[in-house]
């Protein structure tokens, strides 16, 4: 009985203790993300400030249905001959029809990747619910990889359905154990977020930001955990590859931001159809 009362004489003096710092959290945590929040706006504010001066925001109604696809400089309206993929890009010789305007070439490049993967899931992994989501993973890592690459985005919209979609197909085991998607989703953002905030701590600057530990975390729904190292080393070695390149070859700063979030969708893609073959292979060449 006397034991029961010392160890309860701590917890309460430990609980105080807590509750003592719990009320500084309390208090300065809201300030801190306010102020936080203003920081990051400003910043937002200031870059669309830029961008606004060579390309004017839209005004009135804006979405992804309307306004139909048009020109951007004629504002002339594509027709649907001429939003065939890849073939009306060939047939108006890559310029509008009605300015002459070039056509940037990403568009049909876009629609043929698009289109390549999209066969391929199919033919890999069957008309079936396996084939069904990895065309939805596939057209998701498209997605984000380009507005990344434009933006240095990677939307809550389209990464955090990405995760959710991961854990439910493999609440059914669709292609790895729940337990291994738990995990791979909560340590596919716990591993970013601690590498973020050691970069900040010793450099006080921003590494990476946090679409990037959400994508590694849907990337760990769907392929469990046991796939993360290779998605890391392989985003890490590709990006580190084009970084050094353009800075070799085009002159590039060394310290200009370059988007993380395409090297881990491209990792994360070769990771779910040859990882496992990727990685029995390089263990085999290593036990040679």
């Amino acid at each position: 009985m006397t034991i029961e009362i010392l160890f309860s004489s701590y917890a309460l003096l430990i609980g105080l203790i807590v509750g003592s710092f719990l009320n500084v959290i309390i208090l300065r945590l809201p300030i801190m993300l306010k102020k936080e929040w203003k920081q990051n706006c400003q910043e937002v504010l200031n870059e669309i400030a830029e961008e606004e001066a060579n390309i004017p925001l839209p005004e009135g109604r804006f979405n992804i249905a309307y306004p139909r696809s048009h020109c951007p400089k004629c504002k002339k309206q594509v027709s649907a001959l001429e939003n065939i993929p890849v073939l009306s890009y060939l047939f108006l010789k890559g310029q509008c029809s009605g300015c002459h305007t070039k056509i940037s070439p990403r568009y049909p490049i876009v629609e043929l990747i698009t289109g390549l993967l999209t066969g391929y899931c199919i033919y890999t992994l069957g008309a079936n619910v396996q084939g069904y989501l990895a065309v939805v993973l596939s057209w998701a890592l498209v997605v984000l990889t380009l507005i990344d690459a434009d933006t240095h985005y990677l939307p809550d919209d389209i990464t955090l359905p990405l995760l959710w979609i991961g854990l439910l197909a493999n609440t059914f085991g669709v292609f790895v154990d729940l337990q291994s998607a738990v995990i791979g989703a909560a340590a596919g953002y716990l591993s970013l977020w601690s590498v973020y905030w050691v970069f900040k701590f010793l450099t006080k600057k921003e590494g990476m930001g946090y679409g990037d530990f959400k994508l590694l975390a849907a990337l760990g729904a769907w392929m469990g955990w046991q796939m993360l190292p290779f998605i890391i080393i392989a985003s890490a070695f590709v990006g580190a590859a084009i970084g050094i390149a353009g800075i070799i070859f085009y002159g590039k700063d060394k310290d200009m931001k370059i988007p993380y979030g395409p090297y881990l969708a491209t990792a994360g893609w070769i990771a779910f159809f040859w990882g496992n073959d990727i990685t029995q292979a390089y263990l085999q060449y290593m036990g040679s």
